[in-house]
């Protein structure tokens, strides 16, 4: 039972913040839909942008090359840093934060399930997820402040991340 749980968390789960985040968006207002959408559309190829980087500079070999075990799901070889699929639900929770806080509060702990599942399917150590987290937390946060001072907006309710 627990192999299906995390192989669920690991696979699925993701999909689900993907979709409460959309309904999150659809039922927010025209303003912050907009703006919602300028922040994605900056926000994810930028997040993913410095997950390539970041990858070059730290290698970590996934846990079953590292400790000769079948993982729960089949996955490249590859380096493990940081986790896609962490880094995918991180900034979509980092994006829905910036306008709904209990929505993004819950989508990161959703997210926080996510990176739980891809380590217990043994296809990401700890590392990978944290970092995943740092990565589209802080990028996130950095473009939500260069927005903010580029559109010379004041009050903290509409653009504020944190």
């Amino acid at each position: 039972m627990l192999d299906l749980v995390s192989i669920f968390l690991a696979t699925k789960l993701h999909i689900v913040v993907i979709l409460i985040a959309l309904v999150a968006i659809a039922f927010a207002s025209d303003f912050q839909r907009l703006r919602t959408l300028v922040l994605a559309s900056i926000a994810l190829p930028l997040v993913f942008l410095t997950s390539r980087i970041a990858s070059l500079f730290f290698e970590n070999p996934r846990p079953f090359l590292e400790h000769d075990f079948v993982p729960l799901i089949t996955h490249t070889a590859d380096n493990g840093f940081p986790s896609d699929h962490a880094l995918l639900v991180f900034a979509v929770a980092s994006i829905v934060f910036t306008f709904n806080k209990q929505v993004g509060i819950s989508l990161f702990i959703l997210a926080v399930l996510v990176g739980f599942g891809r380590v217990l399917v043994g296809v990401h150590h700890v590392i990978d997820i944290v970092g995943s987290f740092i990565i589209a937390a802080v990028i996130t946060y950095m473009i939500v402040a260069v927005l903010q001072m580029f559109l010379n907006q004041t009050s903290p309710n509409d653009t504020r991340f944190l």
